[in-house]
C-alpha cells in the first residue's frame, strides 16, 4: 500500500504543478528562478520524452497503460520485502500516470522545468518526468545491490 502512496504524491505534485503553470503563465513564458541555470518556462509537448514521437497519442495511451499494469503487477507480486524495488515502482507508477492524464486530458503533456546544466540547454520537463528518472534509478541501484546478494549467497 505505501508504494501506492508514494504514487499518488508524485501523481498529486505533478498534476498541482501542471495546474499552476497553466492557469497563471502563458505559453512560452518564462520565470527565472536562479539565473543561467533554471527557469520555470511553460512548454507544451505532443510527444515522448525531448518530443520525438509528437502527435502518436494513441501509441503513448497503449503503451502507458500496459506499463502501469505490469509495475501493479510487479508491485503486488514482486516487492514484498524489497523496499527499494517497490519504492521505484512507485515513483515510476506515478509518473508514468502523471504524463498519462495530461495525454487524456489536454492531449499533450505540460513541462515547465527548464534548465541550463554547464551550457548544455537541457529539454523542459515536469515532475512526472523527473519521478520516472528517479525510480529508474533507483531500479538499477536495485538490481545491482540483488545481483551482488546473489552472488555473496553462491
Amino acid at each position: 500500500m505505501f508504494y501506492y502512496i508514494i504514487a499518488l504524491f508524485v501523481i498529486g505534485l505533478d498534476q498541482l504543478t501542471k495546474w499552476l503553470v497553466v492557469q497563471n503563465m502563458e505559453f512560452g513564458e518564462s520565470i527565472p528562478i536562479i539565473d543561467h541555470f533554471l527557469n520555470i518556462t511553460s512548454h507544451r509537448n505532443q510527444g515522448a520524452a525531448w518530443g520525438i514521437l509528437p502527435g502518436q497519442m494513441w501509441l503513448f495511451y497503449i503503451i502507458t497503460i500496459i506499463v502501469i499494469l505490469g509495475i501493479i503487477y510487479y508491485i503486488q507480486k514482486a516487492a514484498k520485502g524489497k523496499i527499494l524495488f517497490g519504492v521505484s515502482l512507485g515513483f515510476i507508477l506515478g509518473g508514468a500516470i502523471g504524463n498519462f492524464i495530461d495525454r487524456v486530458v489536454r492531449k499533450e503533456v505540460v513541462d515547465f522545468v527548464d534548465t541550463n546544466i554547464f551550457g548544455y540547454d537541457f529539454p523542459i520537463f515536469n515532475i512526472a518526468d523527473s519521478a520516472l528518472c528517479i525510480g529508474v534509478v533507483m531500479l538499477i541501484i536495485h538490481l545491482f545491490l540483488e545481483e551482488r546478494q546473489l552472488k555473496e549467497k553462491a
